[in-house]
């Protein structure tokens, strides 16, 4: 359930556990759970507005008034769709790389049960926006992938992501990064659809690219061979 074991914090609670949040996640980029409690303790108002747009939405207003979970027991059917279909391609990108979607941090720190689904909601469909963009889960691809969830939701999170794995990047992959993936990032977050919106699991049985044509998304370019990622 969405809204159990979520803890109310006063606002100088909120600065704490951002900031200390803010440096573990630093420290160490591998730590879920540090990221997803800087997402919800700085995002707040980014969310709100988010849940605004999915009211006016016909699907988003589907999707608060069903609450979907991107979860095994709701997605496992998209690794017997055909291959040239959205689920197939998700199945492939989890299978591949043996996620599941399972893993994702519960919400804590948001104050109802709408902010709370929400937050929860951006964070399940992570891997549903890697396998639309065609993007890697490597320090270049996630950070590229931050850049269009910020410029979709604005969350303060995603721009400090983005600083973070820029920090860590080699000299190499920082000149790959800002010739190859930054520019784009921008123009592909800024022309896509709004990706909150979207019943994911309403689409799995179409063709990648159909959806990805309706839906205005730009796949990654592919990196020059010399510096593939």
């Amino acid at each position: 359930m969405i809204g159990g074991g979520r803890i109310r914090l006063n606002r100088w609670q909120q600065a704490a556990v951002a900031v200390g949040s803010a440096v573990g996640a630093l420290l160490d980029p591998r730590r879920a759970d540090l990221i997803a409690a800087l997402g919800e303790t700085t995002g707040k108002p980014a969310f709100e507005r988010v849940l605004e747009r999915m009211k006016r939405s016909p699907e988003g207003r589907a999707i608060l008034q069903d609450q979907p979970r991107v979860i095994s027991v709701n997605v496992g059917h998209a690794w017997e769709l055909p291959p040239n279909t959205f689920g197939a391609a998700y199945a492939n990108f989890m299978g591949s790389r043996n996620f599941s979607p399972d893993d994702r941090p519960p919400v804590r720190f948001m104050e109802t049960d709408e902010l709370a689904y929400v937050a929860m909601r951006a964070r399940e469909v992570h891997d549903f926006w890697h396998t639309l963009f065609g993007l890697p889960t490597n320090l270049i691809g996630e950070s590229a992938l931050k850049v269009i969830e910020f410029e979709q939701m604005c969350l303060p999170m995603c721009l400090l992501s983005v600083l973070g794995g820029t920090a860590r990047f080699s000299e190499k992959q920082r000149k790959l990064f800002f010739q190859h993936y930054f520019q784009w990032a921008i123009r592909a977050g800024m022309e896509c659809t709004d990706l909150m919106c979207i019943y994911y699991e309403r689409h799995f049985h179409e063709d990648l690219e159909d959806v990805r044509r309706k839906w205005g998304i730009i796949p990654a370019p592919l990196a020059p061979k010399e510096n593939a990622i």
